[in-house]
């Protein structure tokens, strides 16, 4: 992280899901609360995410995910984080994840989990408390 510069979050698309409106909406919520977005796009690999957010200097990953494999992509990007010594970026998400699979998800490191039908300021909300660029 840069001191005195504005929060960054990469919103992003793994896996297979096609379906990219609610991070779309996501993204945009926090582009118009005054974070630097970068939005990955669709079909993008943990590897890639993570890379993204390495490069670009992230504070935040938030991840999108409706396929089902939440379990294994959250927890994917949360161990490329700790190899490539990047487990200072809080990582969120949202989706359709079912209640006990988000208590497993918070016990392995993802910092908060938001479902379907989450207003877009209790996100922003969530990044502006729990994400801060260093300063």
């Amino acid at each position: 992280m840069t001191p005195g510069r504005t929060v960054r979050v990469v919103v992003a698309k793994p896996g297979l899901d096609g379906h990219d409106r609610g991070a779309k909406i996501v993204a945009r919520a926090l582009r118009d609360a005054g974070f630097e977005v970068i939005y990955t796009g669709l079909h993008q690999t943990p590897e890639q995410i993570v890379a993204t957010a390495v490069q670009e200097d992230a504070d935040a990953i938030g991840l999108s995910v409706l396929s089902g494999a939440h379990n294994y992509l959250f927890k994917r990007v949360l161990e490329l984080l700790r190899e490539k010594g990047a487990e200072d970026i809080v990582v969120f998400g949202g989706g359709i994840i079912p209640p006990e699979d988000i208590t497993a998800l918070k016990a392995l490191g993802v910092k908060e989990i938001f479902t379907p039908g989450a207003p877009t300021q209790e996100i922003v909300r969530f990044v502006r408390g729990h994400v801060r660029a260093a300063v």
